[in-house]
């Protein structure tokens, strides 16, 4: 009669709850329409029906799937579906009353038509009437729950829309210790309104009016949670951080996990507000790419690489294994894999992707069905002065890697036109990448090789070790100055959350059909950004005021390696739209093997003579547009 695949005792109760309302609501309809003796007359054909009645209405429940929904979650489409299951007994019940009018079988209308409008009443209310009145008793509960801890008082800052969310999340008991005791809506319809019991007390510049109203009545208002429509560019959210941190009100945020179970609040973080919108992600596409494979991450106790461990666990990585030089480092990636509860089987390996023969024996072992590779050097001026190491890590590092397995190396916007040691070895290594997956390419048979050797190119992430953001946070922090290193310096900037997630999304294509002969991506970074900019609307977000009086800002001047506009294609680098948004294909011009094989030797003997002279004519050799000579 219903499907009986995941059926758990508590639907059997609600499903038993409905049928016994079902029987109650006939008794109920007819004993109204007809009294006790209309009632008895009618008695003895009446318990020849209700049996087949109720299967039929197990049935019907079944088919709308009255018995799978929680009932302290009833919302209206649930009234909605009790309305669609009721009409569709009434209609049943109507049918059948013109079949009993039959001369041979009752002769007239066994229920007739008030009858059956009485049931459809009765009906609706018996099935809806509980499920609100346990929605409610929930709701009480709740509140008497957290009423009996530390509640923060909290204002709401957005649109009825937005604002009833958190309110949804306090009655389910989703967000816990707080209570929202006024809403400031941008939206003049709103005024003057409650939503879901709380009232609407003005718009966002009633602000300091509304928490010295509560102050004079003896309520400290601690927390003010921005919606994401108050965290929109165009609400100045910079001034309402100012406003509220001068209040002393602690600026959150809501944010959903997502996996979909847990909703949090969270601190509005200064990174939340510095950039354009991220890129839309496909979620969907990652799970489907990543869930059941096996994955290495080279680097992973590193910012890059522990995200990448942490979004391929997330999307439901079968095995994992995380290869960092550093105990400390792989010690807390670990924990806090350790701490997402999930499914994947995770193994942590220490080793030094420049021993060659530990890191193929590893990744040989394991068997990965793709690499990630984000081990590297990437300080500009400590790789200018300790020049061989970055050779030694970036290039013969990457080469380690990628005799091991199929690899996905995370480059950087300074391999392009490099003027850096960093650019010039990742460049080096990208270029690695794209011969011998090209030549992989030729000797195997179609529709494509065994493996792919790709590289995705992006640019600054913010909060990740060693980035401005964290390095001005701290300096602003301490009173200033914070030091820029130029008034025109210009870089690109993502999240650290949104880099990696495009990362995997061009692992996807690249180990896709359409694919073709793509072996280097590069990242969307929207609109450069000046860091003289950034700077400034950080000291403004933080509360303070740059210049003379407040944070100063210092220019200390370009350190070596760097400058002032970073690239993300060469000028003779042609780019292809792959139909992933957020992310691009570079097509450049496959270098020969045979050639970068024999440069790298001439690299490996320069660093064995100490020679960085000739390092430096191979690496002005074999890059597109490196011209540095060595000092």
């Amino acid at each position: 009669m219903f499907p009986f695949a995941n059926f758990t005792p508590r639907m059997a109760l609600i499903l038993a709850h409905d049928l016994l309302a079902a029987v109650a609501a006939v008794l109920a309809a007819f004993y109204i329409r007809f009294e006790a003796p209309g009632l008895a007359q009618r008695w003895h054909l009446l318990l020849l029906l209700l049996p087949g009645f109720v299967l039929y209405s197990a049935g019907v429940f079944s088919i709308f799937g009255l018995y799978k929904n929680k009932w302290r979650f009833t919302s209206l489409p649930d009234l909605v579906n009790i309305i669609k299951v009721s009409t569709v007994l009434a209609v049943t019940l109507l049918v059948l009353d013109y079949v009993l009018l039959a001369p041979n079988i009752y002769g007239t209308f066994f229920f007739g038509k008030i009858t059956i409008a009485l049931y459809w009443f009765l009906q609706v209310f018996f099935l809806a009437g509980s499920r609100i009145g346990y929605r409610y008793f929930r709701y009480t509960r709740t509140l008497q729950h957290a009423r009996r801890g530390d509640l923060a008082s909290t204002v709401v800052l957005g649109p009825a829309a937005d604002a009833e969310v958190p309110l949804r999340g306090i009655e389910s008991g989703a967000l816990k210790r707080i209570q929202v005791i006024g809403i400031l809506s941008p939206s003049r319809a709103d005024r003057s309104q409650s939503i879901r019991g709380v009232p609407v007390l003005g718009d966002y510049d009633d602000l300091e009016r509304v928490v010295q109203d509560f102050a004079d009545r003896g309520t400290a208002i601690s927390r003010l949670l921005m919606t994401q429509s108050a965290l929109a560019p165009e609400m100045k959210p910079e001034v309402i951080l100012t406003r509220a941190r001068r209040l002393g009100l602690t600026p959150m945020q809501m944010s959903l996990e997502e996996s979909g179970a847990a909703l949090r609040l969270r601190p509005v973080n200064v990174e939340d507000l510095l950039l354009r919108p991220s890129a839309k992600i496909d979620y969907e596409r990652l799970e489907a790419f990543v869930r059941g494979k096996s994955a290495v991450v080279t680097g992973g106790g590193g910012s890059i690489g522990a995200e990448i461990c942490d979004r391929l666990a997330t999307y439901g990585i079968g095995r994992l294994m995380v290869i960092e030089n550093s105990e400390p480092a792989l010690h807390a990636v670990l924990e806090a894999l350790a701490a997402k509860d999930s499914r994947a089987t995770i193994d942590g390996r220490i080793a030094d992707i420049r021993d060659r023969e530990r890191v193929i024996r590893l990744v040989k072992e394991f068997k990965p069905d793709i690499v990630f590779h984000a081990a590297a050097l990437k300080h500009v001026p400590l790789l200018e002065r300790d020049w061989d190491e970055g050779i030694k890590t970036n290039v013969f590092g990457s080469i380690n890697v990628a005799g091991a397995a199929a690899m996905v190396m995370i480059s950087t916007d300074k391999a392009i036109e490099p003027i850096s040691m960093l650019g010039a070895t990742k460049r080096l290594a990208e270029m690695y990448c794209q011969a011998l997956d090209g030549d992989l390419r030729v000797r195997t048979a179609p529709p494509r090789p065994p493996m792919r050797l790709i590289a995705v190119r992006f640019g600054n992430v913010l909060a990740s070790n060693g980035s401005v953001v964290p390095k001005f946070k701290a300096q602003i922090e301490r009173g200033g100055p914070v030091t820029v290193t130029h008034r025109d310096m210009v870089r690109y900037f993502m999240t650290i959350r949104e880099a990696c997630d495009l990362v995997v999304t061009a692992a996807s294509h690249a180990l896709g059909p359409r694919a073709g002969d793509t072996s280097v991506y590069v990242l969307d970074m929207g609109q450069p950004v000046k860091i003289v900019d950034l700077a400034e609307r950080m000291i403004r977000l933080l509360g303070l005021e740059p210049g003379p009086g407040g944070i100063e800002i210092v220019f200390s001047g370009i350190r070596p390696g760097e400058r002032l506009h970073e690239l993300l294609f060469a000028a003779d680098e042609p780019t292809a739209d792959i139909g992933v948004p957020g992310v691009k294909a570079a097509r450049p011009v496959n270098p020969a093997l045979d050639t970068l094989r024999a440069r790298l030797a001439a690299l490996e003997q320069g660093l064995g003579r100490d020679d960085r002279e000739a390092i430096y004519r191979v690496l002005r050799d074999a890059v597109p547009g490196f011209r540095k000579e060595a000092v």
